[in-house]
């Protein structure tokens, strides 16, 4: 990690969690057995609509011919209480979570942009999981200390993109190319806490491919979210296309955009800090962990969702397609995730022989990934620009995130002791 302060707490925080003792099983979930969720183009199809509290794994599989998504909504329908994306044709992944009672919706993405698919009531009943005694403690100082984590990189964000956003409004584009990538490292490090907030991350980081999929469905659930806002759309008036590029789904770049006028700049660029600074305000507000239901299971499928950005988005150059600062934002995911991995890894070590081997194998393929990571550049000194990432180089990133994917997606149930 670049911050050192960050290091040290985290570092003396894990300390603690590996002298604590362990959770005890809760799963209502037998080996083999969970909620079964069958996601095609046009449904999702969830094999129960009600689940006890507790511990509960949903078993995806895409028997579309899309990659696909499946979301765990809360009660209003936007915010996302956990995901499990890049789910490939044919293929099966798990999503393991602790749910208190409340109202909830199911809902799948085929390919990854657009409406939601099959959006479907889902309640918990039961009793109100709590913890006691060395239990609680485990888990709320996890939870605590990535709360933390995630106030402080907001904290670091807000100047840096009051920052950019000035260089960008002024027309002072040199300037603004270079804050660019460093502005949006301390928001890739947490990014699937910003995206479980509503419109908030559409607002801030929505490629423009993703914005015109769901443009609707984004001004129905917020109502002055009416154009295309945020980092990229910024991106793109400092790197302009050329007669004849495409956007990364094959467009014409130049198909529904054209250069934002000074007029444009002001408001996009007003409207960054403010919804930087409403971003802010929700992950300080004193209830935020409460109100967002944020448990073990919350950080450690942080852990696992980042790594799923590098996949989905980082490692095919789509993300930042005009400026190819991809790797920066690789890097900022990778850090995000180890982050989250290294709170619970403690908790997961003391299942026994399994946990602790599964944390060692999960450590050793982070060291390989960074190490790889780092034959390209570092946060301080730059990175290469993607588009000099030859094919077979790709190759070798995409071989060693999915060396790492595997034992990661087991997190979540070896910290909630599911077998299987």
């Amino acid at each position: 990690m670049t911050d050192t302060s960050i290091s040290a707490a985290l570092l003396a925080s894990v300390t603690v969690l590996a002298l604590s003792g362990c959770a005890p099983n809760t799963s209502n979930v037998a080996e083999g057995d969970g909620i079964q969720v069958s996601s095609t183009a046009d449904a999702c199809e969830v094999s129960t609509d009600t689940a006890e509290s507790g511990t509960n794994t949903f078993t995806i599989t895409n028997d579309g011919d899309r990659v696909t998504e499946f979301y765990l909504l809360g009660e209003d329908g936007l915010r996302i209480v956990s995901e499990q994306e890049n789910i490939a044709p044919g293929a099966s992944a798990q999503l393991t979570v602790s749910l208190q009672p409340g109202d909830y919706f199911t809902a799948c993405k085929p390919g990854l942009r657009g409406a939601n698919v099959g959006e479907a009531a889902f309640t918990v009943t039961g009793e109100a999981v709590e913890l006691t005694g060395q239990d609680d403690e485990l888990y709320s100082e996890a939870v605590g200390v990535y709360v933390d984590f995630v106030k402080n990189e907001v904290a670091a964000l807000v100047p840096n993109v009051e920052e950019f956003a000035q260089a960008y409004m002024a027309g002072d584009d040199a300037r603004a190319r270079e804050l660019f990538a460093p502005t949006r490292v301390n928001y890739e490090r947490i990014e699937p806490i910003a995206e479980a907030l509503g419109t908030l991350d559409p607002r801030i980081d929505y490629r423009e491919v993703d914005y015109l999929a769901e443009a609707a469905e984004l001004e129905a659930d917020d109502p002055t979210f009416t154009e295309w806002l945020g980092f990229h759309r910024m991106e793109k008036d400092l790197w302009p296309p050329q007669e004849g590029d495409l956007n990364a789904d094959g467009s014409s770049a130049f198909e529904q955009w054209t250069w934002s006028t000074d007029e444009d700049r002001q408001r996009i660029g007003r409207q960054l800090v403010a919804d930087v600074q409403d971003l802010y305000d929700t992950v300080h507000d004193e209830d935020f962990a409460q109100d967002q239901q944020m448990t073990i299971s919350t950080v450690s499928n942080g852990a696992i969702a980042l790594l799923e950005e590098v996949a989905v988005t980082k490692v095919t150059g789509e993300e930042d397609w005009w400026s190819h600062y991809d790797l920066w934002d690789f890097q900022a995911n990778v850090e995000g995730s180890r982050i989250a991995f290294d709170l619970v890894a403690p908790i997961a070590e003391r299942k026994g022989e399994q946990g602790r081997q599964l944390v060692a194998t999960i450590n050793e393929e982070y060291d390989a990934l960074e190490a790889l990571l780092a034959q390209y550049g570092n946060l301080e000194d730059g990175f290469v620009l993607y588009d000099q990432v030859t094919a077979e180089q790709q190759a070798e990133l995409t071989r060693q995130i999915d060396e790492l994917r595997e034992p990661l997606s087991r997190l979540t149930g070896t910290v909630l002791e599911i077998e299987g």
